[in-house]
């Protein structure tokens, strides 16, 4: 047997131009993990309102973060891989969700170098419908129909990894040092609240009541809410910070059912109008800088927190390719490819 890790991200458009953001989103909003409503429903959603509507301006959002080298997204992506592959004993390929480069290339590129047994690794902290199902459901199904010779081993999600926590705690610190602020918000991507229900393998645990999350069960193997919470509660403890000198907020929402409270923006704007001056935020549900922290917090963020009366606005960048990051999941890997399990805590 022969070794190989797939990283997994998100993905990106191609280019900034509407036509390729147009092409994206209807990748992106047709996943049924995405929109998790009847096929007809999300066809009419997608293709007959967003599509229509919505490319534009997200080309736009695009475009004030756009790089010369291309998506952030994926140029940081591209140097994690690079970095790590640097470091481990084994093939590291990158693949993204949508867009390019795909599940379906970045497997193809380990099996041209002999690999058939792959490390599969989404570069998601926390689990959820639309980010770490998603890609391994794709995933087994492309490992089915072009695949079968390989088999696969699954990074859990490392939210409460000590490792993890650790780099990720440093990454705050190091970024706030020097800096005065009054609260650390820990923004995450949202989700419709019917995702955590979904989600729930008790069918009764989930009632995101405020105190689910913190009671004990099985079901917060595959809850968001409580992932979110949890390394929050984990990274905070390592920085020994106060209570109410931190809180969780969801980013990101779309369309008009309940999504996880409370919203970031709604929490921007209303500690501004209460009289806070220096905000500071991190985004720990990536852990490379895309479009929603660099354009949708960033910038964004700090719009509205200063249209409030806010003054500082201090935003902590993703783990990216930093070395101390890049240090952990190559150890992770070469744990992984001399068989011993990674990434348990």
């Amino acid at each position: 047997m022969s070794k190989g890790v797939l990283l997994v991200n998100l993905g990106s458009p191609d280019s900034t131009d509407p036509k390729d953001v147009k092409k994206y989103l209807g990748e992106f909003l047709m996943d049924e993990r995405v929109i998790d409503v009847p096929y007809w429903a999300r066809t009419l959603l997608v293709k007959g309102i967003v599509l229509n509507t919505r490319p534009k301006k997200s080309a736009e959002a695009y475009q004030k973060i756009w790089w010369d080298e291309g998506s952030p997204l994926i140029v940081l992506s591209e140097r994690l891989q690079n970095k790590i592959d640097e470091k481990t004993s084994v093939p590291i390929a990158l693949a993204m969700r949508y867009g390019t480069p795909n599940i379906k290339q970045g497997l193809q590129e380990l099996k041209d170098k002999g690999v058939d047994e792959v490390l599969l690794f989404p570069l998601y902290p926390q689990f959820a419908m639309a980010t770490t199902e998603t890609i391994l459901v794709l995933a087994e199904e492309l490992r089915k129909e072009f695949f079968p010779e390989m088999s696969f081993t699954t990074v859990p999600p490392f939210y409460n990894h000590p490792d993890y926590v650790r780099t990720l705690a440093n990454s705050i610190a190091e970024n706030l040092e020097g800096k005065e602020y009054e609260h650390l918000l820990f923004s995450y991507h949202g989700v419709p609240e019917r995702h955590i229900r979904k989600s729930d393998v008790t069918n009764s645990h989930c009632k995101i009541d405020g105190s689910c999350c913190q009671t004990a069960s099985t079901a917060h193997q595959f809850c968001y809410r409580h992932q979110c919470f949890e390394t929050t509660r984990l990274v905070a403890e390592h920085l020994g910070m106060k209570p109410n000198t931190y809180s969780v907020s969801f980013q990101s929402r779309l369309g008009f059912d309940p999504w996880l409270k409370p919203y970031t923006d709604r929490t921007i704007e209303r500690f501004g109008k209460q009289g806070m001056k220096k905000l500071a935020i991190v985004t720990p549900a990536f852990v490379s800088d895309c479009l929603e922290t660099l354009e949708e917090i960033a910038m964004e963020g700090e719009e509205i927190f200063h249209e409030v009366g806010g003054k500082d606005f201090s935003v902590v960048p993703c783990l990216n390719d930093r070395e101390d990051w890049v240090k952990v999941l190559s150890r992770w890997i070469d744990e992984w490819a001399t068989q011993q399990t990674p990434v348990e805590a």
